[in-house]
C-alpha cells in the first residue's frame, strides 16, 4: 500500500512525500482509514512504528477539509504523558501539517506558563498537552474544551503509570459529549481496557505485533556483571567502533547524574535526561545527544516513551529495569525505521530477578554476551 491510496489530501502528501514516506507502517495503514471514517479507536502498538502519524494525519485531514472560525477553537486535544513527547507530538502536527492552516500548541509543566497562555489566546486548532499542566490551565481559565472534536490518549498505559488518571478523567468530563475519541498503548493491561470502556464508543481494536515483544531488529545480549564493575564495562563498550550513539538506562534520577560525572571524568561527551531537570536543560541536552555533540545520553525511563532519535546504535541497560515491560521500551529506542540496533543489559546478582521478569513477559532467554565481546 501507497499514502496515495490512504484518500489523504494533497497537501498532506505532499509533506509526507517531502519527509521520504512513501509507505505507511502497519498501524498507519490500518488506522487512518478508521480514524477516516469517524470510528472511535483502540491502537496497541509499540514506540517506533509510526503512530504518531497514524492520528495526526487523519486529524489533520478533518481539520483542514473545515477552515477554523476567525476565533480559533480548540478542535483537537492530545494528551502525553511526558514533556518530550508533547514536543515531538507537535512537531509532527506542523510537519505534516505545513500546507495547511491548521495550528498547533504545547501545554507541558516543567516551564512558565505565560508563553503557553499567549499561544493559546493567539487561538489554536490543535492542543497537545500533559495532563496536569492542562488541569492547572483549565482551572485559571486559560483553556476552553468545549469545541473539541477528536480526543486523542497517546501513550495511556504510561499516563495511568504516571498517576495521571484523575486528571485524565477531569479534563474528559469537561468535553463535548459527541466527539472522536482514538487510545494508543504499547500494553493492553485491565486498567487500560476499563479506561477504554469508560471513554471509547464501540471502538474499533487495532494491534501491531504481539503485545509488549521487543522490536525484531534489536540484537538483545545480557552481561552478568559484579556491580561495581559495571563502569568499567560500558567504558570498554563504548569504545567500539559502531557505538557512535549510545542511550545508557539509569533506575533512578541520582545514578544517571553520577553515572555522567563518572563518564565526564573518563572524557566521554555525555548528556542527562530525568525528570528533575528543566524543560530548557532537557530540550538542550536532547539537542546535543541529537546533533552528535554528545555521542552518549543517560537517562531514566522518562526517555523510554516517545524519546525520537535517529540511528540510536546502542541502548544499554546499565540497571536492568524492575519492572518488564519498562525493558521493551527501552531497547525500541534502537532498530528503528528498518535500521538494526543492539541492546545490551548490565545485569547483577540482585538484578537477577528482574531478568527473568524481563525473560517471562518477552517469552525468550537473553543471550549471555561474554565479557571478551564487549570491547
Amino acid at each position: 500500500m501507497l499514502f496515495q491510496e490512504l484518500c489523504l489530501h494533497q497537501s498532506l502528501l505532499r509533506s509526507i512525500e517531502q519527509q521520504g514516506y512513501t509507505e505507511p507502517t502497519p498501524i498507519q495503514a490500518r488506522a487512518i482509514p478508521e480514524v477516516l471514517r469517524g470510528r472511535d479507536l483502540l491502537g496497541c502498538a509499540q514506540t517506533g512504528t509510526g503512530k504518531t502519524a497514524a492520528f495526526a494525519l487523519p486529524i489533520l485531514e478533518r481539520l483542514a477539509a473545515t477552515p477554523a472560525s476567525r476565533a480559533r477553537r480548540i478542535r483537537a486535544l492530545v494528551l502525553v504523558p511526558t514533556r518530550e513527547l508533547a514536543a515531538q507530538v507537535n512537531e509532527s502536527f506542523v510537519t505534516y501539517g505545513r500546507y495547511t492552516d491548521v495550528k498547533s500548541t504545547v501545554v507541558v509543566g516543567g516551564v512558565n506558563q505565560s508563553r503557553q497562555v499567549a499561544a493559546l489566546r493567539a487561538g489554536v486548532d490543535v492542543l497537545v498537552a500533559a495532563p496536569g499542566r492542562l488541569l492547572d490551565l483549565m482551572q485559571q481559565g486559560h483553556v476552553i474544551i468545549d469545541a473539541v472534536e477528536v480526543l486523542v490518549l497517546d501513550e495511556a498505559d504510561r499516563m495511568l503509570d504516571m498517576g495521571f488518571i484523575v486528571p485524565i478523567r477531569r479534563i474528559v468530563a469537561a468535553l463535548p459529549k459527541v466527539r472522536q475519541n482514538l487510545m494508543f498503548s504499547a500494553t493492553m493491561p485491565d486498567d487500560i481496557r476499563r479506561l477504554a470502556d469508560s471513554i471509547l464508543r464501540e471502538p474499533i481494536f487495532v494491534a501491531v505485533d504481539r503485545i509488549a515483544a521487543p522490536a525484531a531488529k534489536v540484537e538483545q545480549q545480557v552481561f552478568f556483571v559484579d556491580k561495581p564493575n559495571k563502569l568499567g564495562l560500558l567504558l570498554r563498550v563504548l569504545t567500539r567502533p559502531d557505538a557512535f550513539r549510545v542511550l545508557v538506562f539509569s533506575r533512578t534520577k541520582h545514578g544517571a547524574d553520577k553515572l555522567a560525572r563518572k563518564l565526564r571524568v573518563a572524557r566521554v561527551g555525555v548528556e542527562v535526561l530525568h525528570g528533575n531537570k528543566s524543560q530548557n536543560a532537557r530540550t538542550r541536552a536532547l539537542d546535543s545527544f541529537k546533533r552528535g555533540n554528545a555521542r552518549v545520553l543517560v537517562a531514566t525511563d522518562v526517555a523510554a516513551r516517545g524519546l525520537d532519535v535517529d540511528d540510536i546504535t546502542h541502548v544499554i541497560n546499565f540497571d536492568i529495569p524492575n519492572e518488564p515491560e519498562s525493558y521493551v521500551h527501552r531497547i525500541g529506542r534502537t532498530g528503528r525505521a528498518g535500521a538494526t540496533g543492539l541492546a545490551l543489559s548490565f545485569c547483577d546478582r540482585e538484578e537477577r530477578p528482574f531478568l527473568r521478569d524481563i525473560e517471562r513477559l518477552i517469552k525468550k532467554s537473553l543471550p549471555v554476551a561474554k565479557m571478551e565481546s564487549a570491547g
